[in-house]
């Protein structure tokens, strides 16, 4: 029977949905994702947009011997681009209480909006350097704890990686994907702790520097996120929750950041590689910030991302054969997904199917035309089958994707799916 379902599915074009990431993952059942233009970018001007952007960091001067510079940063050519150069001569900052030195310039672009949960991405490719190519976000301020007396701070670290390896104990960040969460705190006594979650890893052979990468962080809500490395499948975490049940209950600024890692669990880098001019930068080639709504909200302002054109349009089912629960009125709820750039119809047809063997598929009992709002929606359409309802016979529905203009003599569909269901 399997074999005779399989030969179903060939013939007559379903699609099984595998996974592949191509913006944010599937949203929870009756949301939607959209984009969150404060925190998405594509680098195609030739300076950075100072009305979401700061190209320092307001609270950081940088990690001693690599300060944050603005001249360091700049866009052109489709990029952000973040370079590490050897200072000409010693820069000496007061700042903190103390007297900083510095040598190595880096530099840091941080959000001027705050973000609380969501779904972030970047595609970016590593300086070939031991100076960080990062994505992370974290707090600007501690927070007042549980006793009164006691503060924290957060950080959320989507990506952290370095571009070449050496002999050092942190050479492991010089590929993949490393990821992280910060509970920073500080308890009545005044004594600091830097409380991390269980970190998320993962692996490739090449260098970070090699080539660009999409690196996804979905901050689930206060407790847990999920990570996500280009086409791979989602690895999870559980924030630090021994100090607050919900920790990261806090609005985070988003940073990218390229800057010196602690000598010496990572070496510095060399002067030649940082004069390099193949070497010394860091690349983004877009950053991407997703928030979820209802399915159906038509109050979002989506012009962002109607003109960006972020998704390959589609719509499909979450399985290939389901049992969907019948109400009173002989009506189901059917689910579905759905993918679009812009305002779309979502033709719905049910069928009765006589014969399977023989590929029969009776006739068409209902048909329910649906409208769709831009973004990533998960949705279920109640279908009223009250004129053939029926426990013993199995079902067959199809969905087709049309632009808003479509007519019912038009048979082209942007997209289409079947399948099948039965009513317990």
């Amino acid at each position: 029977m399997k074999n005779i379902f399989l030969i179903l599915i060939l013939s007559l074009g379903i699609s099984v949905q595998l996974y592949a990431q191509n913006g944010p993952p599937e949203p929870p059942m009756g949301k939607r994702w959209v984009m969150n233009p404060d925190f998405s970018d594509e680098f195609n001007g030739t300076q950075l947009d100072a009305t979401k952007w700061f190209d320092y960091h307001p609270k950081w001067k940088g990690r001693e011997p690599g300060i944050f510079l603005p001249s360091q940063v700049s866009v052109k050519d489709g990029f952000l681009q973040i370079k590490g150069e050897k200072l000409k001569k010693d820069t000496i900052v007061k700042a903190y209480g103390r007297e900083l030195v510095f040598n190595i310039a880096g530099g840091a672009v941080v959000s001027k909006a705050s973000a609380f949960l969501g779904y972030y991405e970047c595609r970016m490719k590593a300086a070939a350097t031991t100076m960080s190519s990062t994505f992370w976000f974290s707090t600007d301020k501690s927070y007042e704890g549980s006793e009164g007396c006691d503060k924290y701070g957060l950080e959320w670290d989507i990506q952290e990686c370095i571009g070449r390896t050496g002999d050092f104990k942190g050479n492991f960040f010089a590929n993949g994907m490393n990821s992280n969460g910060h509970f920073w705190y500080t308890d009545c006594e005044k004594t600091k702790h830097n409380l991390i979650a269980s970190s998320v890893k993962f692996t490739n052979t090449a260098l970070a520097s090699a080539d660009f990468h999409t690196y996804g962080g979905w901050w689930k809500d206060e407790k847990s996120a999920s990570y996500y490395y280009d086409n791979r499948a989602p690895k999870h975490l559980k924030f630090y929750d021994k100090i607050a049940d919900k920790p990261f209950d806090q609005p985070m600024r988003m940073r990218l950041v390229s800057e010196t890692y602690p000598f010496p669990w990572i070496e510095l880098p060399t002067d030649e590689e940082l004069a390099d001019s193949t070497k010394n930068t860091v690349y983004y080639d877009w950053v991407r910030g997703y928030k979820l709504v209802e399915v159906n909200d038509e109050k979002v302002n989506q012009e962002y991302e109607t003109n960006l054109k972020v998704y390959n349009e589609s719509v499909y089912f979450p399985a290939l054969e389901t049992q969907l629960v019948g109400s009173e009125n002989k009506a189901v709820k059917i689910p579905l997904s759905y993918k679009a750039n812009q305002n779309r119809k979502i033709e719905i047809m049910v069928y009765e199917t006589t014969d399977r063997t023989k590929i029969k598929w009776g006739r068409k009992v209902v048909t329910k035309i649906i409208e769709v709002l831009p973004g990533y929606g998960n949705m279920e359409v109640a279908i009223d089958l009250s004129k053939n309802y029926s426990k013993s016979i199995n079902y067959r529905v199809q969905i087709k994707m049309f632009s808003t203009s479509w007519d019912k003599k038009s048979k082209e569909s942007l997209d289409e799916s079947s399948m099948f269901f039965f009513i317990k």
